[in-house]
């Protein structure tokens, strides 16, 4: 079984992001924060990583871009899940009798037009939504309930009273797949590097002409300033190709040229938009 390391409790949504990647057969391996999935892999307690790094509302996960550049692993893979929040209750609770709900802050946010039709509950912010949900069980009260995922419902032996209750349902977050090595060559791929320009004129316009030249395409660029250089940004940048296809090392090349900084953080698969079906403990 592989082993998978996640940031988060059992049921967050990188674990549900986890199984739909994978598959069931794998063992999850929860571990406090970004920086300890990276460290997982790279010490061999875990065989992968799965880390969050976009979300479609939210935007990037800034922290993560930055663990990319510091640390030693690659890139190996993608997948943009849909985020279904679902009102997760203990048996037998009803929708009349909820008092409390309990959610990270993100998660109560974009649920808000659901508890603005429910007066008088109160909103109570935790670390995140897989906390919020043990939370609940853990005090077994009938007058609570969290806004998970439908893994958290599965976990914690709980129950789902309304699912689909996210204010928005075009809410996606790209999680990535990080290994010790670089994959095997495959069809429909991407690559994404980072990399920091010289101080000459032109040099972001420059960096990217090394692509529109070549015909590949640009599918993201992300800047991050450089620390302890005030004014000064890293590039993070996704590309249509294989970082082994001559025209995408011939471009690599050319940007060698400019760049004070380059660094490739991996080529795999594009990663397909999932919807989970997992619905509740008793699928």
């Amino acid at each position: 079984m592989k082993r998978i390391a996640f940031q988060g409790e059992l049921g967050a949504y990188s674990e549900l992001a986890t199984y739909e990647f994978f598959g069931r057969d794998v063992t999850v391996v929860p571990r406090t924060s970004f920086a300890d999935v990276f460290d997982a892999v790279t010490n061999g307690d875990a065989d992968h990583g799965i880390i969050p790094i976009e979300n479609s509302l939210a935007g990037s996960i800034h922290e993560n871009y930055d663990l990319l550049l510091e640390r030693n692993l690659v890139i190996t893979g993608e997948i943009k899940l849909r985020i279904i929040h679902n009102l997760i209750v203990n048996a037998g609770t009803r929708l009349q009798d909820i008092k409390r709900v309990y959610s990270h802050p993100q998660a109560l946010s974009q649920c808000k037009d659901f508890l603005q039709a429910m007066s008088g509950i109160e909103q109570i912010s935790v670390n995140d939504t897989a906390a919020s949900a043990r939370k609940i069980k853990d005090k077994g009260l009938k007058d609570e309930a969290a806004i998970a995922s439908g893994q958290a419902a599965v976990d914690y032996g709980l129950e789902i009273l309304k699912t689909g209750i996210e204010s928005n349902h075009k809410n996606f977050t790209r999680f990535l797949i990080l290994s010790k090595e670089l994959m095997e060559k495959v069809e429909n791929s991407k690559t994404s590097i980072v990399y920091a320009s010289k101080n000459i004129p032109g040099a972001l316009f420059k960096s990217l002409s090394v692509f529109a030249l070549r015909d590949i395409d640009l599918y993201k660029i992300e800047s991050r300033p450089i620390p302890g250089s005030p004014w000064e940004y890293l590039f993070y940048l996704d590309f249509n190709g294989d970082i082994r296809d001559e025209v995408c090392q011939l471009a690599i090349n050319h940007l060698k040229e400019i760049a004070s900084i380059l660094k490739v953080l991996g080529s795999y698969k594009k990663g397909d938009e999932v919807i989970s079906k997992i619905q509740g403990r008793n699928e």
